[in-house]
């Protein structure tokens, strides 16, 4: 059965390779052409082998202000990042495609992201420990009888824990259904040091009853426990005539927008140079935005899950993990679907189909209305004015273990962007004593975590998405301005006594541009271009206007996990523009120490006043699992909401036409 699994694993990794052929911009994903190439010059300077494995093979960004002088006369070489693998030992190079030449190479300080190698290395070397097969056996289970997930260890800067490659191995028994994660072997987990290719430890708790319900959630394993809902009339999205939006090569355009995509191996969806038409004229809003880093902690504190902590974008990648959408599922069936280029283990091309769909929807609700009570008259119904909201959205799916996450972005027509995160797949469960609440083991094994099923414990645990968001507001020199909602002072000629005003405050530097949010002290975040002189005197701007966030009493100076992850300590984060400033978790995720990172740069305290600011956003929410979670979850949406303040003359969806009738 592991083998099987293992082949399964490679097979939905690895679909199929193809290379794109078009006319490249400098912010263009690498084409499978250019993944040959960079393999093929390592090679040749005998840097590589054809053995070569690699983590990490990347588009290395010109600098922003060659970009915006130079992006359309050719002048700009195509570069890659490239973290690889040489003799066991990770190195690290440049490689400059358009010359052919390898600019710089030297040894790797730090753990590049996990390959599929590791993960079928760890599961053989795993299983193969006479330990683990001891372990196994004392459940009355052989390795045949099990699969096994292995998952990064985190870093609690340990000594024994420096240097090394680790991941934790937990087994599942064989499923008999849809749900591999229903029956967890609990308290026995294999520590597997990569590098070495050997087991260093085995944790073994002591045995746990085994789960006995496999929780299929097919249809047809639905409909065996359960009476499925009578048959209904689908009520399905439609658009006739072809989409409205067009796609040249990397650019997209729709309505008053214009933007490019890209897929890379750690972030996923990259968008760039995303503007906005004000009549004739594109007007810049970002320079790019896309996924930094993605941190799940989980609460409970045995031996056997203390450590997972993961960094699911930086340690696994969630352009590696994207999954083919499904029509009528994932996206309608109008939807476009394209594919997303990354590349294997050996660093050759690999497509992964369908991995984005764009699809223009209205759901019914209006852009704008207003009925007019005073237009009316005994003989006359005036209706309503108002138009109907189409928005387009782009859409990605990853698959990082047992859960599913989609990336949305949304541009509506009133010039408003919202960045949305769904949360679904499966809970990650631990097998206990308890089948029920009452009992007697029930108090100790809920103590972080809940019941979801008999045997079945959902440790609580949190989610944490950091955007970076590299705003260019009618161009790169921005301030951020910090609106607040503050008490006003009421005359004392009039009986109020309560109202309130707006304060907006510049941020200065780097250090005081780190926020938290809450309603009882509102507040929202503009990045505004003073160099302009917008309509009415205004200084045009966007506005990170409100979003989902969470907080917790995380100890962020001594407890390892929060250290390596210390952005989500505020929600919001302001730095000034440096190309090599990507990902919030730092350049190597795993195994990290927390000295590279968002936290870490804000130290510079640099000056953000008139300059090029790139915000941070964290979306978060807490994870207190519940029976309806089981046994697969429904859709969590969180938000980022972005909006424009003073940018516009007047509302954009002003000029949205009205539908025909007969349409």
């Amino acid at each position: 059965m592991t083998s099987k699994l293992l082949g399964g694993l490679v097979a939905a990794s690895m679909l199929t390779s193809a290379a794109y052929a078009a006319d490249l911009h400098p912010l263009d994903g690498l084409t499978g052409d250019e993944l040959n190439a960079v393999r093929a010059t390592l090679i040749e300077a005998s840097i590589a082998s054809d053995k070569t494995l690699y983590p990490l093979i990347e588009l290395l960004e010109p600098h922003k202000q060659a970009v915006l002088s130079n992006a359309t006369d050719g002048s700009l070489d195509r570069r890659a990042t490239v973290h690889f693998q040489e003799n066991d030992k990770f190195h690290q190079a440049v490689v400059n495609i358009t010359k052919g030449t390898v600019e710089s190479t030297s040894a790797m300080e730090g753990q590049p992201m996990i390959m599929l190698a590791d993960f079928m290395s760890a599961m053989e070397i795993a299983l193969g420990d006479e330990r683990m097969v001891a372990g196994l056996a004392k459940r009355g289970l052989t390795p045949d009888d099990v699969f096994c997930l292995p998952l990064t260890a985190g870093n609690f800067f340990s000594d024994a824990e420096k240097g090394k490659r680790l991941m934790k191995v937990p087994c599942y028994v064989n499923p008999t259904s849809s749900n591999f994660y229903a029956k967890p072997v609990e308290g026995l987990v294999a520590v597997v040091e990569l590098s070495e290719r050997k087991v260093l430890d085995v944790l073994d708790e002591g045995a746990v009853p085994l789960p006995e319900d496999d929780w299929g959630y097919n249809e047809d394993e639905v409909a065996k426990r359960t009476a499925l809902r009578a048959k209904t009339n689908p009520a399905r999205l439609r658009q006739e005539g072809g989409p409205n939006f067009s796609i040249d090569g990397s650019e997209i355009t729709w309505d008053i927008w214009k933007m490019r995509y890209r897929v890379d191996k750690r972030p996923g969806l990259v968008l760039s140079q995303v503007k906005a038409n004000d009549g004739n004229n594109w007007r810049s809003v970002l320079y790019q935005a896309s996924l930094s880093e993605v941190f799940v902690p989980y609460m409970d504190p045995s031996e056997g899950w203390y450590w997972r902590t993961y960094m699911d974008s930086g340690e696994y990648g969630f352009g590696l993990f994207l999954t083919p959408l499904r029509k009528n599922v994932d996206c309608p069936d109008y939807a476009t679907f394209l594919p997303a280029l990354i590349h294997d283990d050996m660093g050759q091309p690999l497509e992964i189909p369908d991995a984005i769909c764009i699809f223009e929807r209205d759901i019914g609700n209006p852009a704008w209305r207003h009925f007019e009570v005073f237009a009316q008259s005994e003989t006359e119904f005036v209706p309503a004015e108002g138009r109907p909201e189409t928005e387009l959205v782009i859409r990605t799916a990853s698959e990082v273990g047992n859960y599913d996450y989609l990336i949305d972005y949304r541009f509506k027509q009133d010039g408003t962007i919202y960045l949305k995160v769904g949360a679904s797949g499966l809970d990650a469960v631990k097998g206990v004593a308890s089948k029920t609440l009452t009992d007697p083991t029930a108090a100790e094994d809920t103590k972080y975590g809940s019941l979801i099923a008999p045997y079945l414990v959902a440790p609580f645990h949190d989610h944490y998405f950091n955007f970076r968001l590299d705003f260019d507001v009618d161009g790169p020199d921005n301030t951020m301005m910090v609106q607040e909602i503050v008490g006003g002072e009421p005359p004392v000629n009039i009986p109020r006594r309560s109202l309130w005003t707006v304060k907006n405050t510049p941020v200065k530097s780097e250090m005081e541009g780190r926020f938290r949010l809450s309603s009882m002290k509102p507040k929202a975040f503009m990045v505004m271009n003073g160099n302009v002189d917008g309509y009415l005197g205004h200084k045009p701007g966007y506005m990170i206007h409100h979003g989902s966030v969470s907080y917790a009493p995380f100890d962020f100076e001594n407890d390892a996990p929060f250290v390596r992850n210390r952005y989500i300590e505020y929600s919001v984060w302001n730095t000034a523009y440096d190309p090599k400033e990507r990902y919030a978790g730092g350049e190597l995720a795993m195994g990290s120490d927390g000295s590279d990172g968002l936290a870490e740069w804000v130290k510079q305290d640099r000056d953000l006043m008139n300059k090029d600011v790139v915000t941070w956003f964290t979306a978060g929410f807490h994870h207190v699992p519940r029976m309806e979670d089981w046994p697969v979850m429904s859709t969590e949406w969180k938000t980022i909401h972005i909006q424009p303040m003073n940018f516009f003359p007047r509302n954009p969806a002003l000029t949205i036409r009205l539908p025909d009738a007969n349409s």
